[in-house]
This record gives C-alpha cells, structure tokens and sequence, in this order.
C-alpha cells in the first residue's frame, strides 16, 4: 500500500494559498487603482509650500492684476512662464520693503539667482501641452486652474488624469469663451454656452474630437 506523502490539510492549505493570491493580487490593484485616482496620487486640491507664500486671492482678485502681467510667455510658447522677481519689485520696491516673507523676492532680485518655486501643475514628460494654443483658441485660465483669484495658497484643481483631458478634446464647444475674455476671472459662462462654443469653435478653427481625442496630440 504506497504511503500518503501529504497530510489531509495539504489539499486546504493549496486552495487556501490559491484563493489567497488571487484576492492579494485583486486587492493590490485596486488599492494601486484607488491611489492613482486619488488626491495623493493625482495632485488635486493639495496646496504646495512655496519659497514665498504668493497670495493669488489679494494679487488677483483684489488688486485685479492681470494674468499676463507674471505669467507673460502664456500667449505665445507652450510653458506660462515662471514668474521672475522684477514684475515684483515694480511694486515692492515701494511697498512691504522690509517684509521678511518678501526677502527671497529681494535676494533673487540682487543676486540674479532664481526663486526655486515648486511646480502646481506637473505633467508626466510623456505628455505635450501648449498653453498659447489653449489660449489663442479660446480656452479660458479657469477652466483648467479654477477660481486662482480665490485662492491664497495656490492648488491644483483638475486630476490632470487623461480621461479630463479628454472629455474637454471630445466636447471643447462645452469650455470655448471669447478670446478677449480668456483672462477674465469673473467670467461666467452664458446659459446658451454650447451654441455659442459652436460658433467659437468654428471660428478659431478648432480641430473636430477625432483629432483632438487622437494619441498624437498629446503624446508626441
């Protein structure tokens, strides 16, 4: 009579071990699934602590600077442009001159160095953006940054995830508005949006969604 090798247990302890790996490797993914969709793992709604504590909400929304004013490569490169210290201390070499928190600003100033600012909005290097084209075809500072006159610290307000790139390439009359109103903050989209987006595509000869949804436009 041959002699049994493996215990009873052996037969429960196998399909245990197979049922286990299948639920770890299920769970495994959805966590990875979770995380990536996530504010830890996207970015949104997460302020970043910057070398200088630029207030937005004040500079923005109060004092009504115009987006150009920093940002002055947003109408004609790709990258907005990181803003340099001169635009303020057009300003601050006037007012809050002595304020410690404005002491990068000043040393930046003098010394020629760059501020090392963290970055807000962070695409992958696989993905190509070009913010003169979103602008010259009518695409407004709000739609992909949010409210940015409301903010004092600022944040990243879209998941940046390729299927919110998408929805916008398939629909883009849904987010169009005047060229002359791209900057506008306190914009307000019209209740006839989607005709008006129509004509505006149309004009600024945007491209149809099967072009703009292609793998192309975005990963060159």
């Amino acid at each position: 009579m041959a002699q049994q090798l493996f215990p009873q247990s052996a037969n429960f302890l196998a399909k245990g071990s197979l049922f286990g790996s299948l639920f770890a490797a299920a769970f495994t993914l959805w966590l990875c699934l979770t995380y990536t969709r996530s504010s830890y793992g996207t970015g949104a709604g997460m302020n970043r602590v910057q070398p200088v504590q630029f207030s937005h909400e004040h500079h923005v929304g109060v004092l009504g600077i115009d987006c150009r004013y920093c940002h002055t490569s947003v109408e004609d490169s790709s990258f907005a442009g990181i803003p340099a210290p001169k635009p303020c201390m057009n300003c601050h070499s006037q007012i809050w001159t002595n304020n410690f928190m404005l002491e990068p600003v000043r040393e930046s100033y003098r010394t020629g160095e760059s501020i090392r600012w963290k970055r807000v909005y962070n695409l992958p290097g696989f993905v190509y953006f070009d913010h003169s084209i979103h602008v010259q075809k009518g695409v407004g500072c709000a739609s992909c940054h949010g409210q940015i006159d409301e903010m004092q610290l600022t944040r990243q307000v879209p998941s940046l995830l390729m299927e919110w790139c998408l929805d916008c390439h398939r629909r883009p009359e849904n987010e169009l508005r005047p060229r002359e109103e791209v900057f506008n903050m306190k914009y307000q989209k019209p209740p006839d949006q989607v005709q008006l987006g129509r004509g505006l595509k149309e004009e600024y000869q945007v491209r149809d969604a099967q072009l703009l949804t292609s793998c192309s436009t975005c990963h060159r």
